[in-house]
C-alpha cells in the first residue's frame, strides 16, 4: 500500500483513532498490507477485525499483534491488557466498509499520478482464469497486481485493490457478486478503465433470484463506465451483448463469432491444450498454443487480449502471456497423474451449469483412443429453485456424451445418478456413492490404463480433495 499517515486512514474511513500508549502520533505513516486473517498477518499489516457469520475478528486481535500489525480495525475499542504491545486502533462502525472506504482512497490518490491503469472482470464463469492470463500478459509491460486465488468479494477486492503502490502500472480486479448492488460498489471503489463481462450463466442463480436478476447484476460492470472507458463483451452470449445498449463506454466485443473484433478460428481441442488462431481489431493474427485444458476457455483467452490489446499491448506478447499459462488455476482443469496411463483432470473448485456442461464436453473430446471418459460429479451449490432441473440437465448430458463411467458422489448430486438410469438409450453406467471416501475406494479399484478422470463439483462439495488424492494415486 501507499504509506498514508494514521489521521490520513482515519479522515478515510470515517474512524477514530486510539493512541495512548502506542507511541504514536496522527502523522505516523503505515504502509503494509491489509488483511481480516489474523494467519496472514506479518510485520507491518493493518488488520480488518471483521465480524462474521461463525467468528468475530475481534477475537483474534492478540494474534495478529504478535505477528507484527501496525493497526487494528475494529468496531469498538478493544481492552488492550492482554497484548503483547500496544498497537494503534482505528474504530470505525463498519470493518468492511472501512476497508472498502480505504481502497476507493488509495486508487484515487495512484490514478492522480496518471500511470494506474485499471481493469474489472467480471461473469458467471471464468473470471479467475481471465484474470490470471492478464495479469501473465500485463507483468510482461509493466508492475501489475492482481488478486490472489478467487479474491473477488466484498473483502478480497479491496484487499487487491490497497496492494497498488506509486510504481503499478496495470491492476487487474476481479468482481463477484452475489447479489444486486455488490459489483456497483466494486466499481465505484475501483473506477476500472476497461470492464470485461464474460458470461452470463445460472452460477449463483439461487442467491441473485432468477437469471434476469443475474444479468443485471453483472451489467453493473459497464452501466457506470465513462464514454472514454471500454466495456469489453462476449458476443456470443446474448445476455452480454445486450450490455452494449446500458454503458456509454466504446464496446469491444470478443467471441468466436466472425463479427467480434477480438475473435479465434480454427479451435483444436486435446489433452495437451488447445490450438487457435488469434485475430485482433488491428488485423493482426498469430496462432496460439493454449495449454490451459478445455475449449470453452479459449473465450476467457479472447477477453484478456482484447483488454491487453487495448491498453497497447502488441500481440507477441499477448500470444507470450497467454502460451506461458499452464492451468487456470489451482482445483481449476488441473491436470494430475499420467501414472499407469491414468489422467485425473481435478475441476472441483467451481461448478455451475455452464462449467459442468463444459467440462464434460472436454473431457469427451480429449479421452484416450481406446481408454474410458470417467466423470465424478458432485453437486452445483447455489442454484435455488433451478437445482432440481439443471442436475438433471447433467445427468443427460453426461448420457448423450456417451461418457463411459459416471460417477455421482453426495445426496445433493443424487438427482445425476438417477436421470442417467433412468435414460434407457444410454449404455454406460452410473453408480452413486454418499461420501468422497466411498468413491475413492471404488475409484481405486477400478481405473485402469487409458482411463480420463474428470473431478467437478462446487467447493462447498469437497470432491477437489478427491481429485487431488486420485492424482496422488496416480502420480
Amino acid at each position: 500500500m501507499i504509506g498514508l499517515t494514521l489521521a490520513e486512514i482515519a479522515s478515510a474511513t470515517r474512524g477514530s483513532l486510539v493512541l495512548d500508549g502506542t507511541g504514536a502520533t496522527e502523522e505516523t505513516v503505515v504502509d503494509g498490507l491489509s488483511t481480516t486473517d489474523s494467519r496472514e498477518v506479518v510485520d507491518g499489516t493493518i488488520f480488518y477485525a471483521k465480524r462474521g457469520e461463525f467468528t468475530d475478528g475481534h477475537l483474534f486481535v492478540p494474534q495478529a499483534v504478535d505477528a507484527g500489525a501496525s493497526l487494528i480495525v475494529v468496531d469498538h475499542a478493544l481492552d488492550t491488557a492482554e497484548w503483547s504491545r500496544p498497537v494503534p486502533q482505528l474504530v470505525v462502525e463498519d470493518t468492511v466498509v472501512a476497508l472498502g472506504d480505504l481502497a476507493t482512497e488509495v486508487i484515487a490518490r495512484v490514478r492522480a499520478l496518471g500511470l494506474l491503469k485499471i481493469v474489472g472482470v467480471t461473469g458467471s464463469n471464468g473470471k479467475t482464469t481471465t484474470k490470471n492470463l492478464l495479469r501473465e500478459i500485463l507483468e510482461q509491460v509493466g508492475p501489475t497486481i492482481a488478486p490472489r486465488a478467487s479474491f473477488n468479494n466484498e473483502v478480497g477486492a479491496p484487499v487487491t485493490m490497497l496492494e497498488v503502490t506509486e510504481q503499478t502500472e496495470f491492476l487487474v480486479a476481479e468482481m463477484g457478486a452475489s447479489g444486486i448492488g455488490e459489483i456497483a460498489r466494486l466499481v465505484r471503489m475501483a473506477r476500472p478503465d476497461i470492464g470485461i463481462v464474460l458470461k452470463v450463466g445460472l452460477a449463483h442463480a439461487g442467491e441473485f433470484g432468477g437469471i434476469e436478476a443475474t444479468l443485471a447484476a453483472k451489467t453493473e460492470m459497464v452501466s457506470d463506465l465513462l464514454d472514454s472507458d471500454v466495456a469489453i463483451l462476449n458476443l456470443d452470449d446474448p445476455r452480454v451483448a445486450s450490455m452494449a445498449d446500458k454503458t456509454v463506454a466504446r464496446v469491444l466485443w470478443f467471441g468466436l463469432d466472425e463479427r467480434a473484433d477480438v475473435r479465434a478460428t480454427g479451435i483444436v481441442s486435446s489433452a495437451r491444450g488447445t490450438s487457435f488462431e488469434l485475430h485482433l481489431p488491428n488485423g493482426e493474427s498469430r496462432a496460439v498454443q493454449f495449454r490451459v485444458l478445455g475449449e470453452h476457455h479459449v473465450m476467457n483467452a479472447l477477453a484478456a487480449a482484447a483488454a491487453a490489446h487495448t491498453l497497447d499491448v502488441g500481440i507477441d506478447a499477448i500470444v507470450a502471456g497467454l502460451q506461458n499459462v499452464t492451468r487456470a488455476e489451482r482445483w481449476r482443469m488441473e491436470v494430475m497423474g499420467g501414472a499407469r496411463g491414468v489422467t485425473v483432470i481435478n475441476d472441483a473448485y467451481n461448478a455451475s451449469p455452464d462449467s459442468m456442461a463444459a467440462a464434460l464436453k472436454t473431457l469427451a473430446q480429449i479421452a484416450e483412443p481406446g481408454g474410458r471418459t470417467v466423470a465424478v460429479l458432485g453437486e452445483m451449490s447455489e442454484l435455488g429453485e433451478f437445482s432440481g432441473e439443471e442436475h438433471d440437465r447433467i445427468g443427460l448430458l453426461a448420457v448423450r456424451l456417451n461418457i463411459d463411467q459416471l460417477i455421482v458422489v453426495g445426496p445433493a448430486a443424487r438427482r445425476m445418478h438417477i436421470s442417467t438410469i433412468n435414460e434407457g438409450s444410454w449404455d454406460g453406467e452410473s453408480k452413486y456413492f454418499d461420501t468422497p471416501d466411498a468413491a475413492f475406494e471404488h475409484l481405486q479399484g477400478s481405473l485402469g490404463a487409458g482411463d480420463t478422470v474428470l473431478v467437478k463439483s462446487s467447493n462447498s462439495a469437497g470432491l477437489r480433495f478427491l481429485g487431488d488424492r486420485l492424482g496422488e494415486l496416480f502420480s
